[in-house]
This record gives C-alpha cells, sequence and structure tokens, in this order.
C-alpha cells in the first residue's frame, strides 16, 4: 500500500524504521517543524525528521495539518495513514483522505490512557501493566475501534523513559502486522469496552515529590515524571531533580540501602554506599540526582556537598 507517516518523537522512530522496510511504500513522512532545543536554543529537526533524512524519504514539515498540508497529502492519493505520536489532530477532510482512512499506535491498552502521555499516566498511577494498542482513528480522541493490541508488565522501578523505550519497539511490530491486515483484507476491529481514562500532558508540577506521601506514591512520581518533565525536589529553595530512585531493602546489610531507624518525610541520610529519603512510610533510595545549573551526579556524591544536615523538600 501507499502509506502516509506522521510521527515526531524517538518513540515514533522504530514505526517509521519498520514501515520504511517493509513491502509498502512510504510516499511522504509528516513531523513538526524544527524546534529550538538546549540553552542555546539551537533548531534542531525532530527525530523523526533526522531518520526520515537517512532514509532518503520524503518529509512535510508542519506543526498543524491544515487545508495546505491536507492537499499535499492527498494529492499522494495515499492508502492509508499511519500515526505514532505526531503531536497533531487529524481532522476532516484529511482524515478520510487515504483509502482506508488512518490508524494510531498508542501506548496504552485503550481504552485507559486516552491521551498525550499514557505511559507517564500509568506509572504515576501506579500501574503494573500497560501495553500498545493500533486502533482505527476518528474524530473522537483515542476512541476509534482497536485492531490489535498487546499486553507488556512494567518491570520494577522502571521509568517512563525505559517503558515507552519498549513499547515503541514492541509496537512498531504489532503495527506492521495491522497494515500487512489492512493490506490483505484480513485485519478486523472491535470496538472499545470499558471506562476510559485520560492521560494529559504533564506539567512540571506533577513532577514535584510529596516526600509524606507513602513510598509507593514517591516512587511512582519519581518514575512516572522521568525523564520528562522530571522528578524533583527542593534543598534550601534550591531545585534538585532526581534521576533514579528505587524502593529500600528490608532484608539487606545497610551498605545496600537496607532499613534500620525510621526516617523523618524528607530526611536525607547516608548509609554505605546508598543515600536515603524518608517518606510517609519507608524509606526510598535515591542514587542519582541533578542539581540546578550542574550535571547528573552521584547521590552520595550531592549528599557530602550539602552542608549539616539535609532535608528535602524545604
Amino acid at each position: 500500500m501507499r502509506l502516509v507517516f506522521a510521527g515526531t518523537p524517538d518513540a515514533a522512530v522504530p514505526s517509521l524504521r519498520t514501515l520504511a522496510a517493509s513491502a509498502h511504500d512510504l510516499v511522504a513522512v509528516v513531523t513538526r517543524r524544527d524546534a529550538p532545543i538546549g540553552r542555546k536554543r539551537v533548531l534542531t529537526p525532530s527525530a523523526v525528521a533526522r531518520d526520515a533524512a537517512d532514509l532518503s524519504l520524503p518529509v512535510v514539515k508542519t506543526d498543524r495539518l491544515d487545508a495546505a498540508a491536507t492537499a499535499s497529502l492527498a494529492e499522494l492519493t495515499p492508502d492509508l495513514g499511519v500515526i505514532v505520536a505526531y503531536g497533531g489532530l487529524v481532522r476532516e477532510p484529511l482524515l478520510s483522505a487515504p483509502t482506508h482512512g488512518w490508524i494510531n499506535l498508542h501506548f496504552s491498552l485503550l481504552p485507559r490512557w486516552r491521551g498525550a502521555a499514557p505511559v507517564q499516566r500509568a506509572l504515576l498511577a501506579g500501574d503494573r501493566r500497560t501495553g500498545a494498542s493500533v486502533f482505527q482513528l476518528v474524530a473522537e480522541l483515542d476512541a476509534g475501534d482497536v485492531f490489535a493490541e498487546e499486553v507488556y508488565d512494567i518491570p520494577p522501578d522502571s521509568t517512563s523513559g525505559d517503558v515507552l523505550e519498549a513499547l515503541s519497539a514492541q509496537g512498531a511490530k504489532l503495527l506492521l502486522s495491522v497494515v500487512d491486515g489492512i493490506a490483505a483484507g484480513t485485519a478486523t476491529a472491535v470496538p472499545q469496552t470499558g471506562e476510559p481514562t485520560y492521560a494529559p500532558k504533564l506539567s512540571a508540577e506533577d513532577g514535584l515529590v510529596a516526600w509524606d506521601d507513602p513510598s509507593e506514591r514517591v516512587l511512582a512520581r519519581i518514575h512516572g515524571a522521568t525523564p520528562e518533565p522530571g522528578a524533583h525536589t527542593t534543598v534550601d529553595g534550591a531545585r534538585v531533580k532526581i534521576l533514579a530512585a528505587r524502593a529500600a531493602a528490608t532484608d539487606a546489610a545497610p551498605e545496600d540501602g537496607a532499613e534500620d531507624e525510621p526516617l523523618t518525610p524528607g530526611e536525607v541520610r547516608v548509609r554505605g554506599a546508598s543515600v536515603l529519603i524518608g517518606t510517609g512510610t519507608r524509606p526510598v533510595v535515591v542514587d542519582v540526582v541533578q542539581p540546578a545549573g550542574k550535571g547528573a551526579m552521584g547521590a552520595a556524591d550531592w549528599r557530602r556537598g550539602l552542608r549539616g544536615a539535609a532535608v528535602v523538600g524545604s
């Protein structure tokens, strides 16, 4: 089939590569415009734009699938549109322009976590299982009939970045199987069942750790907000990002981060090679942090650089 692919971030690249290597014809790759990145705000092409260029595929850069974009894509007479984390809405008449419409690879088991941040919201909620779904794109948000889905059990201490990386690879294979099925006329989609939940994009405040929460909720927030928008706390009013954290062991030696006496919420203590921070229940082990204006560092080195007793969230 003649395919139009729309995607922007790293999570869309495995699907792009998988489709490019298939028997189908990628007639256009749609991605968002180059964006200013880093402190110097250098205009940088998206991950999909870079890979499409490497694959010598035609690229359309647009932040909105407006009338002009619709006209240029319709002229290509695509059989199917495929979208993976593009970051914009597909509306009529573009929605109906391809012969088979558009399909969407979404990183959740629909109808749970419809929206822009399904993996992050799943981890924030403490879900232990998620997955990938391929569905028919319709005007309503992530509400179309589902062609296929695949379950993914979330490993302990995984961040949203870890889970998204795994799902993007797993989902690319699932996506191709659906594209092949549509081409062969064998693909069937079924309506979503169950009560929808929604996954709006996270704000910076969603990464702020509340140390008086139970340890499970503290870790869920840290893992869900990593790498974006970033889990963070404060020490003497200065922001510190928490890049890696895990549950404290209950049956290990102190140097392995074991609990040996209670810590008050936010209290920081070095035990052996580990840094523990108190929560509303058990402490958690923090392994890597990034103080404001500095690079990532081991939590033990960071703690040694603080004067006197340390309490985070202050």
